[in-house]
């Protein structure tokens, strides 16, 4: 609904090697120079103003555009996976209950499920994939 039928197709047969975010800032910025001459805009103060807030539109899009457009390294997500399931394993063990006054044979560990490391180890590993 921003553009007619024949803007779209305009904008579709564009060829460009990258998105085309850009073309419509040209066709706002050759309209309001248009529209300037034709008096509709009455002063260059005005048209100025418009054109610099399109303009600091633009520079956030083409920064967007720059976020896309680089890639996380693989590696990162290699430690952080690794990150999590190391946490995770070492709070599977350290966060067993040994209660030493018992007097267990050797100290051994005490099987249980640790519901609480099991949630957290879930939520890690969810934001993880995500």
């Amino acid at each position: 609904g921003f553009m007619t039928r024949y803007e779209r197709k305009i904008f579709d047969d564009l060829k460009s090697p990258h998105l085309k975010y850009w073309v419509p800032f040209v066709w706002f910025g050759n309209l309001a120079s248009k529209a300037r001459k034709e008096g509709r805009i009455r002063d260059s103060v005005d048209l100025q103003t418009l054109m610099n807030e399109m303009n600091k539109y633009r520079s956030w899009c083409s920064l967007l555009f720059g976020y896309d457009w680089v890639g996380i390294p693989l590696v990162y997500t290699q430690v952080v996976t690794l990150a999590v399931y190391t946490f995770f394993f070492a709070c599977l063990i350290g966060r067993q209950f040994l209660d030493t006054d018992q007097g267990y044979q050797g100290h051994d560990l005490d099987i249980y499920i640790p519901v609480f490391t099991l949630l957290q180890f879930f939520f890690y590993a969810g934001w993880l994939k995500v």
